[in-house]
């Protein structure tokens, strides 16, 4: 899963400071930070691995050593704080209070054995060419609108649909229901970014109550007429004492799922063709030698990560790359930093889809390392595929328009032509 921690506010210019008193700005308002972050993150790397962030409200590590060793660390876990006022957050705080990636064990250990017994009956495989059909579909929809047009939104035709449609196949939500599904995931996962303001706090919670509502009819339905859907092993599964899922547990994964799998999979497609098209003999590369597809698709996860921010809450005192975090303050793993790292990647700044030694920590590390990584990277691969194949000469037409947000990195449009 690749979604972040939630904070309340930030400054309008921000510094982070190192332990050694070098300092350097960090605007995650400014649109040139935004529009390239990483001089920014090489210049923290080379004053410290990690850095108190003053409007932020905590350390943040910037080195791969010190990101992974957060990620992995027991004494540093993931504790949900109920956003506030608690009457305004009633649906919000349940899907995240119930969350797998939210929790630590021993609840974590139970809801992750369940799902993972779920998801183990085969649904990534099941749905291996039903995703590389819809990938085609689409590409093909993408490459007539071109035609007629000439150009279009690559986002709005492909990559933004596509994992929607996924992870709706893989929960069993029918066709004519799926159109509510992206809309929900947008306005939720809004709350991961840093002062955001009330009227889209709102939009969340109301997306939250709305998507809570429709995903306990689905699982009542799937009670009483279960399907070949993960909707139906979760509301089934049981584990070795029997024990299964509570009905806001099964709602909280299902949501999970969407956000998750959509935003993770828009923004691997989305950052990755801007890559591939501005580094034009890459994409050259690819249309060469398509057995380099999984490779590549681990590089544009590296290159430019969509999740920037992961946050960890210390159970207990933890020193972090010469930073001591105390019981209750939190730390945040820069993964773009960590994914830029030159002791760890040869020339990282280098977009290289042949890249062979990539151990990006772009699905996270450790026990919430990400459940759904198998099928985002099938996501990936089957658009790419699709793409070199029916639109070899795709060009960007004109400049793509970043969205202004820093922990969930993406692009608003991306519009494409091609000769």
């Amino acid at each position: 899963m690749w979604t972040p921690g939630r904070a309340e506010h930030y400054g309008a210019r921000v510094r982070a400071v190192s332990r050694s008193g070098s300092s350097a700005l960090f605007d995650p308002a400014d649109p040139g930070f935004l529009a390239d972050p990483y001089p920014t993150f090489a210049r923290l790397r080379e004053a410290g691995e990690v850095h108190w962030h003053e409007g932020l409200g905590l350390a943040v590590a910037v080195s791969h050593t010190a990101c992974s060793a957060l990620l992995r660390h027991r004494s540093l876990g993931r504790v949900w704080t109920d956003a506030r006022p608690l009457e305004a957050f009633v649906d919000f705080n349940l899907l995240h209070r119930n969350s797998l990636l939210e929790n630590e064990p021993p609840t974590h250990t139970r809801l992750r054995r369940l799902v993972a017994k779920a998801f183990g009956r085969g649904h990534v495989e099941r749905l291996r060419p039903w995703v590389r059909d819809l990938a085609d579909r689409l590409v093909a929809e993408l490459a007539e609108r071109i035609a007629d047009e000439g150009s279009a939104d690559l986002l709005d035709r492909v990559a933004g649909p596509l994992p929607v449609w996924v992870i709706a196949e893989l929960l069993g939500v029918p066709e004519s229901d799926r159109d509510l599904l992206q809309p929900w995931s947008n306005a939720i996962v809004k709350m991961y970014e840093y002062g955001l303001d009330d009227h889209l706090r709102r939009d969340a919670e109301r997306a939250s109550g709305e998507f809570v509502a429709y995903l306990r009819d689905l699982a009542e339905l799937r009670r009483r007429r279960p399907g070949d859907d993960l909707v139906s092993d979760l509301v089934a599964v049981t584990d070795e004492d029997g024990g299964r899922l509570s009905e806001d547990e099964l709602v909280a994964t299902a949501v999970l799922l969407l956000m998750a799998g959509h935003e993770a999979s828009v923004n691997v497609v989305g950052n990755g063709m801007v890559a591939l098209l501005t580094h034009r003999s890459e994409w050259e590369r690819l249309r060469a030698d398509p057995e380099l597809l999984p490779v590549a698709v681990e590089e544009l996860i590296r290159y430019d990560s969509p999740l920037q921010l992961f946050e960890r809450t210390a159970l207990e005192e933890v020193e972090i790359g010469g930073h001591v975090v105390r019981p209750g303050e939190k730390i945040a793993a820069l993964l773009g930093a960590a994914a830029r790292d030159p002791l760890v990647f040869a020339e990282p700044d280098r977009l290289d889809v042949g890249r062979s030694t990539n151990p990006h920590l772009g699905f996270g590390a450790g026990i919430h390392y990400c459940l759904g990584a198998p099928l985002a990277r099938i996501e990936v691969v089957s658009v790419l595929e699709s793409l070199l194949r029916r639109l070899p000469a795709l060009r960007l037409a004109g400049t793509a328009e970043r969205r202004p947000e820093f922990v969930i990195r993406g692009f608003r449009t991306l519009r494409v032509t091609a000769d």
